[in-house]
């Protein structure tokens, strides 16, 4: 247990570093498109936990740690919104589209509501 912990910890660091050096990146080069930070990072983290779930399909003798690493260290650093978004299309290809619609519609409204209310509340 204790190599699935560090592979997920090692993954999350790297990932999390990486993000945060984006944020950097985009906040010193194009400080008015802050934003675009984590447009890139939602955006490359989806295409990279597709990629890998296929993968891992396909290849299943890839150990436990290194697929834990990446997908669950590395892209959970980098951006949960990969994992929102397989969700949700593991959903669809299920055949359960209302309730993936409604997962898709919950996670975003929720969050920025969510988002919302933390920030009203700090401001009391």
């Amino acid at each position: 247990m204790m190599p699935l912990i560090l592979a997920v910890a090692a993954g999350g660091m790297i990932g999390t570093l990486l993000r945060f050096a984006t944020g950097n990146w985009v906040s010193t080069h194009w400080p008015q498109h802050f934003y675009l930070a984590t447009v890139a990072v939602n955006i490359v983290g989806c295409l990279l936990i597709g990629y890998l779930y296929g993968l891992f399909l396909m290849r299943p003798d890839v150990p436990v740690e290194v697929r834990a690493g990446l997908m669950v260290g590395f892209l959970g650093g980098l951006t949960t919104f990969s994992s929102f978004s397989l969700d949700t299309l593991r959903l669809l290809e299920g055949g359960q589209a209302p309730l993936a619609l409604g997962y898709a519609a919950a996670s975003v409204l929720g969050s920025l509501l969510a988002t919302w209310a933390g920030l009203t509340f700090a401001k009391l």
